[in-house]
């Protein structure tokens, strides 16, 4: 599946960055890989070159809140956590992880890359099935806003499928997780 483009994007469609044929996640270094339950700091500072973090999901009680932390944790140390988008960055994360356990067979993994052009977040599910962005959510009735809500916060975001799953992925500019801490927010 091509990924999708978010309106007014101005980079075009492509491969989906970080993935690799048989549904691996190659480029760039792992520089943590966390279980849920594990402690202990993690790398901090502004990604140079590129970072990647991973966490593994699959089976794993509150997968939403866990991902959450996982992720807050990823942007205090990559210093992208006094943004506006910061916030955004989590209700991203939270989207598509909801969409995974509801929709998906469960989450299987969490995967965050960050360098200085982008942060990309990947949701591994157990479906090749597509996910379905309504076009437009009905006020007043519950669900079909999850996609929509990943389309109005991210930059680009898409899908690709690999063996018995597929990754949801979705990309956030790191100019829009800067923003504002040189201005002193």
């Amino acid at each position: 599946m091509q990924p999708t483009q978010r309106a007014g994007s101005d980079r075009g469609m492509g491969r989906v960055p970080g993935a690799e044929a048989g549904g691996e996640c190659g480029g760039g270094a792992t520089v943590e890989t966390k279980e849920p339950e594990a402690g202990g700091p993690m790398s901090a500072g502004l990604p140079s070159g590129r970072q990647r973090r991973r966490l593994t999901l699959a089976g794993v009680p509150g997968p939403v809140a866990k991902g959450r932390a996982f992720t807050r944790q990823a942007l205090r140390d990559w210093g992208w956590d006094r943004t506006e988008t910061s916030e955004d960055t989590l209700l991203l994360v939270s989207e598509l992880l909801t969409n995974a356990s509801l929709h998906a067979n469960g989450c299987r993994e969490l995967v965050l890359t960050a360098d200085e052009l982008a942060l990309h977040i990947e949701v591994h599910d157990g479906t090749t099935t597509p996910p379905v962005r309504h076009s437009a959510p009905q006020r007043g009735i519950p669900g079909g806003r999850g996609l929509y809500i990943v389309e109005r916060l991210s930059d680009r975001w898409g899908t690709h499928t690999y063996g018995t799953g597929k990754a949801v992925w979705a990309e956030i500019e790191a100019s829009r997780l800067e923003y504002g801490m040189a201005a002193g927010r």
